[in-house]
C-alpha cells in the first residue's frame, strides 16, 4: 500500500506469536518498525531477519519508564512516530479461585497498564503525525471464555479506555481503533502452559460450547492484513472498532484433542 510506505509503526510484544507477523507484514508494506518487547530468542532473531527496517528495543510494557524511555529511542532513531500498535498481552488460562497473585497482577500490569503507558507516551509524537492508536482486542469480551475471565476483564478495559480515548483525542487528527481478534493458528502463549493447564482449559471450553463458537482458528497471516487495512485508510476515515473473526467451522487445533 503507497500510503504505508515510509510510516513508522511501534509495536509492543512483537518478538514472537502474532506481534511477529505484525511486524513482517509491516514492514513487507513499506514500513520502518520498533518492536518492543522482552528479552528472548525470537527477539535476538528480529535483526537477522529484518535488517534496517526493524529497531528491536528491549521493553517491559508494564514498566512506564521502560515505555516512555523505549519511545523516546525509537523517536530519536526514525525522526518520528505513525501508528502504535498495543499487542503485547498476557494470555494465561487458570481457575480463578486458583488464581495467585503473581498471574492477577500481570495480567492488569501488561494488558491494561502497559496499554496505557504506551498510548501516554505516544501521544505527543502522534500528534506531530496525526497517526494513528490501534490496540489489539479479543473477541472474549463478548463471550469470556472460562478460566480466561480475568484476560477478558482486561480487554474490555482496553476498549474502554480506547473509546475514551477516541473522542479526547479526535481534536489532534489522532484516530483510535480497536482490532478484535478472533481464534488465530499458531500462537506463542500456549507454549507456555503446562500439560495439566492445557488439558484443563481445552476440555472446559469444549464443555461450554466456546470452542465451537470461536471456529477453526484463522492464520496469522490473514490477521496481519486486516491490521494493514485498517492502518492503510485515508486520513479522513476512523475506524472504532474492526472484529475479524475465524470464518471456518470447527474449534482451535488444542480443543480437537479434548473433543475427541
Amino acid at each position: 500500500m503507497e500510503r504505508l510506505a515510509d510510516k513508522v509503526a511501534v509495536v509492543t510484544g512483537g518478538s514472537k506469536g502474532m506481534g511477529r507477523h505484525f511486524v513482517a507484514a509491516l514492514v513487507a508494506s513499506g514500513v520502518k518498525v520498533a518492536c518492543l518487547a522482552r528479552p528472548s530468542e525470537e527477539f535476538d532473531t528480529l535483526a537477522g531477519e529484518f535488517g534496517d527496517a526493524v529497531l528491536p528495543v528491549v521493553c517491559d510494557v508494564a514498566s512506564s519508564e521502560a515505555v516512555n524511555a523505549a519511545i523516546a529511542q525509537v523517536a530519536a532513531h526514525f525522526g518520528r512516530i505513525d501508528v502504535v500498535v498495543a499487542n503485547a498481552a498476557v494470555y494465561h488460562p487458570f481457575a480463578f479461585e486458583a488464581g495467585s497473585d503473581a498471574i492477577v497482577r500481570s495480567h492488569v500490569d501488561i494488558n491494561i497498564l502497559g496499554v496505557a503507558w504506551l498510548i501516554r507516551a505516544a501521544i505527543p509524537h502522534l500528534r506531530k503525525t496525526k497517526g494513528q492508536v490501534i490496540a489489539i482486542s479479543s473477541e472474549s469480551v463478548n463471550m469470556p471464555f472460562p478460566m480466561l475471565a480475568l484476560y477478558a476483564a482486561t480487554k474490555a478495559a482496553v476498549e474502554t479506555l480506547c473509546h475514551g480515548l477516541r473522542d479526547e483525542l479526535r481534536s489532534d487528527d489522532i484516530r483510535v481503533t480497536i482490532l478484535r481478534s478472533g481464534s488465530v493458528k499458531g500462537g506463542s502463549s500456549g507454549k507456555a502452559w503446562s500439560q495439566e493447564t492445557v488439558a484443563a482449559f481445552y476440555k472446559k471450553i469444549v464443555e461450554t460450547g466456546h470452542a465451537s463458537m470461536t471456529g477453526e482458528g484463522a492464520t496469522p497471516e490473514s490477521m496481519a492484513q486486516a491490521l494493514l487495512s485498517v492502518i492503510g485508510l485515508p486520513a479522513d476515515i476512523g475506524v472504532d472498532l474492526i472484529e475479524v473473526r475465524a470464518a471456518q467451522v470447527g474449534v482451535p487445533e488444542g480443543a480437537k484433542t479434548a473433543a475427541g
